[in-house]
């Protein structure tokens, strides 16, 4: 690509100036003394997280602590003074300098967004509960049997780029619509069209888009009239038609597309032209939305979101916001590679980067990568070398339906197959 050196260049420089640490510390008086954790080494040991117990990873920075041994509470201490804010201000500042000069994929002459949300499940503890809210569980006899803390995560991600652009983490039980259209002002009118799944399409949103001159496409309920004949096999397969909301009319345009299962998606989009937009690309464009939905499948099991480092609030979004953190910086510093594999194909699957490997690699060179004097590009040369190794194949195709697996299954693949990452 894309500038790797200069792009980790501005992350040290971010994470060592005092600037930044006076914006993102907690308290005045924080990480103004010499100590063993200062402000940016606590920011690198965040952003490490593993499943390893927290005292064993410091004492595997003996080394680093100058040959002293820190222990967990004042771990716990000092990270208390970090605001997660510090992630948010990272990654925006990543996202930023990735699409400066314009050099990323697109798709039509689009970027390909897509927001969806997905619930969280968080550690027990009063103040969480009353930070994110709780939801029940019952048993088949529909007998309540107890709570879990929630969140509900909503990320606005370009699909093909594989970036998240802005995260909103809400309440357990936000509406998800209120948290997109929070995402609305990261939207580039001219150059982005909006994926979205059934539960967006309401006329509400849709008339909210419009009105932004904001181009979408969102998979389409049933329960809409026309797209059910549509459906069923009547009338064309792609018709503009007017909606109304609040006295307002808006035109969109309604489109039928063939699943392999033989089955019609139905979905509706601002893109009316048929000439500049024809029906047969849709089936494409909606498929590319699956990448969302790997994307949480990926924080939550490869990268083990939810198994958080702390019982706090702000240990909670920093766990969170430091995950979204180091997924841009993995695609930055895997995009050489990666199209370096593309280049290399030798059959019909493409070879792609092993994320086990590589997001290992990044959390294992992390302090030479962010803290150290080392030259970036001696660094950044390293992992090159080690994200070639042991690449694998894409053969993934998104389902047309999701499959839920049994409780029985999940736990069998966590017991004897999971492989973890670091």
């Amino acid at each position: 690509m894309k500038k790797e050196p200069e792009i980790m260049e501005e992350n040290r420089r971010m994470i060592e100036s005092e600037k930044f640490k006076e914006q993102y510390r907690k308290v005045k008086s924080a990480f103004t003394r010499t100590r063993k954790l200062s402000f940016s080494m606590i920011i690198v040991f965040i952003l490490q997280k593993s499943v390893k117990s927290l005292q064993i990873r410091l004492n595997e920075w003996y080394d680093w602590l100058g040959g002293k041994t820190v222990s967990n509470s004042a771990l716990t201490q000092a990270r208390a003074n970090l605001s997660h804010k510090a992630f948010i201000a990272l990654n925006a500042r990543n996202v930023e300098l990735f699409y400066e000069d314009g050099d990323y994929k697109r798709y039509q002459g689009f970027r390909l967004l897509a927001v969806d949300g997905s619930k969280i499940r968080l550690p027990k503890g009063a103040s969480i509960k009353e930070e994110f809210g709780a939801i029940s569980y019952r048993n088949q006899k529909e007998e309540v049997k107890g709570e879990h803390n929630y969140a509900q995560l909503s990320v606005l991600y370009d699909v093909i780029n594989k970036i998240v652009i802005t995260a909103e983490c809400g309440k357990a039980r936000a509406y998800e619509i209120e948290l997109a259209i929070k995402h609305l002002n990261k939207v580039n009118k001219e150059e982005d069209l909006l994926l979205f799944d059934r539960n967006y399409a309401t006329y509400e949103f849709m008339a909210t888009l419009l009105e932004q001159k904001i181009n979408f496409v969102i998979r389409c309920p049933v329960k809409y009239t026309l797209a059910a004949e549509m459906q069923a096999g009547t009338g064309a397969d792609s018709r503009v038609v007017a909606i109304k909301y609040q006295k307002k009319t808006f035109q969109v345009r309604f489109v039928r597309v063939l699943l392999s299962t033989g089955e019609y998606e139905i979905l509706v989009t601002s893109l009316l032209n048929e000439q500049s937009y024809p029906t047969e690309i849709f089936k494409e464009i909606y498929g590319l939305r699956w990448g969302i939905e790997t994307y949480y499948g990926l924080i939550k099991t490869r990268l083990e979101l939810e198994n958080f480092t702390g019982k706090t609030v702000e240990s909670v979004l920093q766990d969170l916001y430091s995950t979204i953190y180091l997924t841009t910086l993995e695609t930055i510093l895997t995009w050489e590679t990666e199209e370096n594999l593309e280049t290399k194909q030798t059959n019909k699957n493409r070879q792609q980067v092993n994320h086990v490997v590589s997001f290992h690699a990044i959390k294992t060179e992390a302090l030479n990568l962010l803290l150290s004097d080392l030259p970036i590009e001696k660094v950044i040369s390293k992992l090159r070398a080690l994200f070639l190794t042991n690449p694998i194949l894409d053969k993934k195709k998104p389902p047309t339906e999701r499959k839920n697996k049994t409780a029985r299954l999940l736990l069998h693949y966590h017991r004897t197959q999971r492989k973890h990452g670091f």
